[in-house]
């Protein structure tokens, strides 16, 4: 079995998905004891909400919400778990900039864990925050 608190098995795993290599998601700061990742959305022209522009789709936020609360969780629960709920608040725009969703596990029960999410900017500007909710039996 796979140690998904190993930073080199969940930077292969978050680089596995053809989605997230469309996405170009890396790794941040790991701290699996106290259940928090973060994952990084580069700036590039492919998170653009309108061609030309630069400011980033609400989209490629809200997914990298989910994926940064999804690997969290893996970490900390060291097993795959599935999304079954996904909240997001968009605060403010996000202009020409990268992102760091910082993911943080609030409780990892027998049947649903909850997963806290912020999102900033490069400058440290707060962009959005999350709750995602996943199935953690079975």
């Amino acid at each position: 079995m796979p140690d998904f608190r190993d930073r080199a098995t969940l930077e292969q795993m978050l680089a596995a998905p053809p989605f997230h290599q469309v996405m170009g998601y890396q790794l941040g700061e790991i701290d699996p004891e106290r259940g928090m990742l973060e994952v990084i959305q580069p700036y590039g022209d492919h998170v653009h909400r309108l061609e030309g522009a630069e400011q980033i789709h609400g989209g490629v936020i809200a997914s990298l919400i989910d994926v940064a609360g999804t690997f969290a969780m893996v970490a900390h629960l060291q097993k795959g778990v599935p999304t079954v709920d996904l909240r997001v608040d968009y605060l403010r725009p996000a202009f020409g900039s990268d992102l760091t969703a910082r993911a943080t596990v609030r409780k990892a029960g027998r049947t649903v864990g909850t997963v806290d999410i912020e999102v900033h900017d490069s400058t440290g500007r707060h962009i959005a925050m999350g709750r995602a909710l996943f199935a953690t039996g079975g």
